[in-house]
């Protein structure tokens, strides 16, 4: 083989293996173990998650979905750098009367570490009430 076609096979093969590397990792599909930090709230009976969690993220097609217990299905569209965005659609929350639109918004790294805020709106009868965030971090822990 001469040195110009294995130079160009090289190149190609590098080509391949970063395109097929960082499409991996850009995959944010998976269960994660997760801590929940409330970071702010202005409601009189605010909602509280358990110090540590589980969060799950499937890609479906061109939909991004967000799955955290006792919160509604947040979707999003998947993006190639890591990032995460997705919303619920007002939803019944664990406190009677009150419904709520949650959001995450944030990054999951090539290595599996999550990044996310976390922001729940609440109103009952269709009158706003309050807002609550939250800091979510934490790794994958399946794929």
């Amino acid at each position: 083989m001469s040195i110009l076609k294995r130079s160009i096979t090289i190149t190609a093969m590098a080509f391949l293996g970063t395109v097929v590397g960082s499409a991996a990792a850009d995959d944010p599909a998976g269960s994660y173990a997760v801590k929940f930090e409330q970071v702010s709230s202005n409601c009189e009976h605010p909602i509280t998650y358990p110090q540590r969690g589980s969060l799950k993220i499937e890609v479906r097609g061109s939909k991004l979905q967000v799955d955290i217990e006792r919160t509604p299905l947040m979707v999003g569209k998947p993006t190639k750098n890591g990032n995460i965005s997705a919303k619920s659609r007002p939803g019944h929350t664990l406190i009677q009367g009150m419904d709520g639109v949650f959001s995450v918004t944030g990054r999951i790294t090539s290595e599996g570490t999550l990044s996310l805020v976390m922001t729940g709106e609440y109103q009952a009868s269709g009158k706003p009430l309050c807002t609550q965030s939250w800091n979510l971090s934490g790794l994958r822990a399946t794929k």
